[in-house]
């Protein structure tokens, strides 16, 4: 008698594993445990390179110096005139600054607006904030604030 073919036998008829399967399921064992662990890896080194480049919180800069500059007079539209004189709050330890930066910039600020804008509180404070930031600029960050220590329209 030839047999020219054996049927596979898996084991789960008989409740035996054979040797190969043993072998195949120790291996995909191990595949699997490889997997974790590269995807472990993976996971704590986005973390850490997270944790790394993370944005740092920038420290509120402490208020220093206060240094007052002399009143000037601007020309506003329609003949009219603003007399301001303003005050730089300096951040703590800021050299001392020179105040034609700011005048100039208050100039430029003011020149040619109408009275009525100029004296609206609300469009004030616009105009304050803007002169703020181009200070800001101008000094590289060495003005905190900008106070009125005189505001005088004609």
């Amino acid at each position: 008698m030839t047999v020219t073919a054996m049927p596979k036998t898996t084991g789960k008829t008989t409740g035996k594993t054979s040797e190969a399967e043993a072998d195949a399921g120790a291996a995909n064992a191990k595949s699997g445990k490889k997997k974790l662990i590269m995807l472990l890896v993976v996971v704590l080194a986005v973390a850490g390179g997270y944790w790394f480049l993370r944005p740092q919180p920038t420290a509120t800069p402490k208020p220093g110096e206060v240094v007052a500059l002399e009143p000037i007079q601007i020309n506003l539209a329609a003949a009219h005139y603003l007399r301001v004189g303003i005050a730089l709050q300096l951040v703590e330890g800021a050299h001392e600054v020179d105040g034609s930066k700011a005048l100039d910039a208050a100039i430029d600020e003011f020149s040619g607006l109408v009275m009525a804008e100029v004296n609206d509180p609300a469009r004030r404070a616009v105009y304050k904030a803007a002169l703020v930031k181009e200070l800001h600029e101008r000094y590289h960050g060495d003005v905190l604030g900008v106070y009125f220590t005189e505001f005088v329209t004609q």
